[in-house]
């Protein structure tokens, strides 16, 4: 039934944002939400270390990025602190064993009618930049870095703050 949900088939890619009465926000791109740069933790971190750093920053959620820039998933300060008093995992674990890889992404050319409906059902999407990297040897390949983390908290500030009615 997914393949006739127009919202699934705008998040997915796979229909433009179609909507007879769009909000004036629509189209606006994603770069113009001025987010911050994001927190990012490295897979070897520990649970305990990235309650730590997350408590430290103010931060409740930061992606894990492998050094090779590959996006492992998010891990959350509430599923961390939960998993650990659970016993589910250790302090000592890594972060990996509390992250969550299923999340969606969203580029900073795409609008904010895409972002929009992708936090219908998702918490929050990570903002990437796709990124042309050479080898030594001349080969390239596009790498994705993560440019910031987006929840709708962030699309409502913008738009009770850029309200054009």
């Amino acid at each position: 039934s997914k393949f006739v949900n127009d919202k699934w088939m705008i998040k997915n890619g796979f229909l433009s944002e179609v909507q007879e009465h769009k909000p004036w926000w629509w189209n606006i791109k994603v770069q113009k939400l001025n987010l911050s740069a994001p927190l990012i933790l490295l897979p070897e971190v520990s649970c305990q270390k990235a309650i730590e750093i997350l408590q430290e920053k103010g931060y409740d959620q930061a992606p894990v990025v492998a050094e090779s820039g590959l996006i492992l998933g998010m891990v959350t300060l509430s599923n961390t602190l939960s998993s650990v008093l659970a016993g589910s995992v250790e302090f000592s674990d890594p972060v990996t064993k509390v992250t969550y890889d299923q999340f969606s992404k969203i580029g900073l050319e795409d609008s904010l009618g895409k972002l929009s409906c992708i936090l219908e059902n998702d918490h929050f999407a990570i903002v990437v930049h796709e990124q042309m990297q050479f080898s030594g040897n001349g080969s390239s390949f596009m790498k994705q870095m993560v440019f910031g983390v987006v929840t709708a908290m962030d699309l409502l500030t913008f738009v009770s703050r850029n309200d054009k009615k």
